[in-house]
């Protein structure tokens, strides 16, 4: 572990030098002091390997080379190197960069994670209905998918706003410590060394891992990680002409071949092979003057940011046990004093107060310049604040139309500040599509699927036209539903929305009032059709508010029938009517499978407006809280639907089913007035470890409610019951549950379910 009175260790370390190693440590108890300091020094080069989490041992690094006061005069980094490095360079000591990374979730910037409550309205409807994460598109009938899973926005502003004090066209050799950044020419698979222009831009370069990171382009070049070619640039720092190389090497080690159980851990171990070979060839270049420092972290992952703490210690402690060789690089307390004094007024930083003088936005083909220009609440004349404008920008990266939106300020050769904000499409489109699949299981023979398929197709014009499609193909229901979205009032996110649904389900009817575990006495087939118009105004990003006119058309028929009384057993039902409908959403949940934390309430009202023989009115909400503490979760959810019309028709409204009474079977019951409620607890197994499964959880659940067919027992009891425990996660897929449920009167269901389409 590292010291924990580092104050104490400098004096001592120094002693020891001065008595066993004759260095420049002694030079200053010395009467020849001054000859000595005169003497020239070896230019120093800090060099930085790749490693993704693992770099946080560079931290410990600096650290350990601050507290023996080695002067860095150049440094050469490759991905994480490149980041800490590039930072380091620009002007953050070891200390402030520990504390600013350390109150910053590194995991969310790398993965791109939003505040869930950020984001509008119709990509939180778009992640709850489609939960497999695959970024795929159609250009013309070309299917086209993501280059990597993240695009890294964020990393890219948090990169900026670290260093928005420096212009974006400069030489990274005056930076206040010379730098150079490692990145792969995707086209030509050469090795490019990034010396000039945009520092964070060179850093993201250098930190696209091929896969996760999407490639980045500069000048022209598709750049991706540097590690490919050159993961320990230990000829980078020759070419910059260092005397003595400190290399740091914090490559991921190889797995055993036995623990390599998936096509995806072979070739992430192919490309652990080329890096490891690169390194080796790299280190071939170290002589005898130059150090290696390898932190051991044995068990920490390119992945594991929540162990940063870890990293660090583990460079402290490597650095240490290279003391002897370092500790001749040491200068005096004089001597370190004036080479900070110098690096703090190297560098070309931007002079305080420095305003915009022009702003230029590339935005692509389809998307207009002036809807980012919209967007932001900058002008010419303005006072340069990077951070600010990033703010602005996170609201475009966030709505889902670009790849990523970056900004940068660049001086031009007459003078001028000017910003350029670059707004890159996305590269699989312009067609999105999005998938969803379910799959329930109750182990009795009865089960069902659905597969989802979405389409998108945002700017078919200037003005940000939407059409959007969703097909439902399943065991018991198959749906198409096709609207267009078009942005009205400017700026305000309000659309008007024409659209046509057609779908068909069916519905098994049980026994009426039956509390047993019962089969199924028939089936209906549901069969309905709407086509109107609604006006959708979004409420700041708390959710949505939807009103429109449309006519529907519902058929409900009975498989089979039987003759009863001079009739049919089985009625079978048709309305055809005009519709208001206000629809209402708020969704402020932090996460659409397993909410830790929010609010969600979704509520609807029909008013039919045909003749009273044939009008029919309902209403229907429902609602979802999620607390935390720790490791465990509260969900609590309520339901209520009725029927406003005197005259019924149909099923109504149903309930039984995985969460909606989960002992029972689905739409087991069925009336015009329904009353349900359910408590969940759900306990995060953080140290256990479930094949396919993220963030597992161990959960149980309580659930009341009933239906009813009459306004006067609405509310009525008793209630049915239903109580679950489960395992869960979230899967490639979806959510995914597996338990059992126990109701009244010895009825009982296991069940596994895949998906939230049911």
């Amino acid at each position: 572990m590292r010291a924990p009175c580092k104050a104490l260790l400098r004096p001592l370390l120094l002693a020891l030098a001065s008595v066993s190693l004759g260095g420049p440590a002694a030079a200053e108890t010395s009467s020849t002091a001054a000859p000595a300091a005169t003497q020239p020094r070896p230019r120093v080069c800090l060099v930085l390997s790749g490693g993704g989490a693992r770099g946080y041992a560079h931290l410990g690094v600096l650290q350990y080379l601050e507290q023996l006061h080695i002067p860095i005069d150049c440094i050469a980094g490759t991905s994480m190197g490149a980041l800490i490095g590039g930072l380091y360079a620009s002007g953050l000591d070891a200390g402030e960069l520990e504390r600013r990374l350390a109150a910053t979730n590194l995991s969310d910037i790398a993965f791109d994670r939003n505040e869930r409550s950020r984001l509008p309205q119709a990509q939180r409807e778009d992640e709850f209905q489609y939960p497999i994460s695959i970024s795929a598109g159609l250009d013309g009938s070309k299917l086209k998918l993501a280059s990597g899973l993240v695009q890294g926005n964020k990393l890219l502003a948090l990169l900026q706003n670290w260093t928005a004090q420096l212009p974006a066209n400069i030489d990274f050799a005056r930076l206040p410590i010379p730098f150079r950044a490692v990145a792969t020419d995707l086209s030509l698979g050469s090795e490019v060394v990034l010396d000039h222009g945009s520092l964070p831009r060179a850093m993201r370069a250098s930190m696209a891992v091929p896969g996760l990171f999407a490639p980045f382009r500069i000048d022209q070049r598709t750049l991706v990680d540097g590690g490919l070619v050159s993961n320990l640039p230990v000829q980078t720092a020759r070419d910059m002409g260092a005397d003595v190389v400190i290399a740091v090497n914090i490559a991921t080690p190889l797995q055993d071949a036995a623990q390599l159980q998936s096509p995806t851990a072979v070739a992430q171990q192919m490309v652990g092979i080329l890096i490891q070979q690169n390194v080796k060839a790299q280190k071939a270049l170290l002589g005898a003057q130059d150090i290696l420092i390898e932190p051991q972290m044995e068990g920490m992952s390119f992945t594991d940011f929540a162990r940063g703490k870890d990293g660090v210690n583990a460079g402290w402690e490597a650095a240490q046990r290279q003391q002897a060789r370092l500790l001749q690089l040491s200068l005096t307390p004089t001597q370190w004093q004036a080479y900070l004094d110098r690096r703090a007024h190297d560098g070309m930083a931007l002079a305080a107060g420095t305003r915009i003088d022009a702003i230029e936005i590339r935005s692509g083909s389809r998307i207009p310049a002036s809807y980012v220009r919209s967007r932001l609440a900058v002008k010419e004349g303005d006072v340069y604040d990077g951070q600010r404008i990033n703010q602005q920008l996170s609201q475009l990266s966030t709505n889902g139309d670009f790849n990523n939106v970056t900004q940068e300020l660049v001086s031009r050769e007459d003078g001028r500040h000017v910003l350029l904000i670059d707004a890159e499409e996305k590269s699989w489109g312009p067609q999105y599509l999005l998938f969803g699949l379910g799959v329930s299981n109750s182990f009795n023979g009865r089960g069902g699927f659905n597969l989802q398929l979405g389409h998108r197709y945002p700017w078919m014009n200037q003005s940000g036209l939407e059409w959007r499609n969703d097909l439902v193909l399943g065991a018991k229901r198959a749906s198409l539903q096709t609207e267009l979205r078009q942005p009205i009032w400017g700026s305000t996110g309000a659309y008007l929305s024409p659209y046509l649904e057609v779908s068909r389900r069916y519905v098994d009817l049980y026994p009426d009032g039956s509390d047993v575990k019962a089969s199924p006495i028939n089936e209906y087939r549901i069969d309905s059709a709407q086509g109107g118009l609604d006006l959708g105004l979004p409420l700041s990003r708390l959710g949505e508010l939807r009103l429109g006119l449309s006519y529907q058309h519902v058929n409900y028929s009975p498989t089979y029938n039987l003759p009863a009384g001079g009739g049919l057993l089985f009625e079978s039902v048709q309305t055809s009517q005009p519709v208001a409908r206000l629809r209402l959403t708020i969704d402020q949940l932090d996460d659409a499978l397993f909410p830790r934390k929010g609010y969600y309430l979704s509520a609807e009202a029909n008013r039919g407006l045909g003749s009273d023989e044939h009008r029919f009115s309902n209403v229907q909400a429902r609602t979802l809280w999620a607390v935390s503490r720790e490791r465990n979760t509260l969900n609590v959810a309520l339901e209520g639907a009725s029927s406003l019309s005197a005259n019924s028709a149909g099923i109504g409204f149903t309930l039984g089913g995985f969460q909606h009474l989960s002992a029972y079977a689905p739409d087991q019951f069925f009336g015009n007035y329904l009353l349900y409620g359910r408590l969940s607890w759900l306990r995060d197994l953080v140290d256990t470890s479930l094949p396919g499964l993220r963030n597992p959880v161990l959960g149980a659940s309580l659930e009341a409610g009933n239906v009813w067919q009459n306004r006067d027992a609405f509310g009525d009891g008793p209630y049915k019951k239903s109580l679950s425990l489960f395992l869960g996660g979230s899967s490639p897929v979806g959510p995914l549950y597996f338990g059992v449920a126990l109701g009244q009167q010895g009825v009982w269901n296991l069940y596994l379910q895949l998906g939230r389409v049911f």
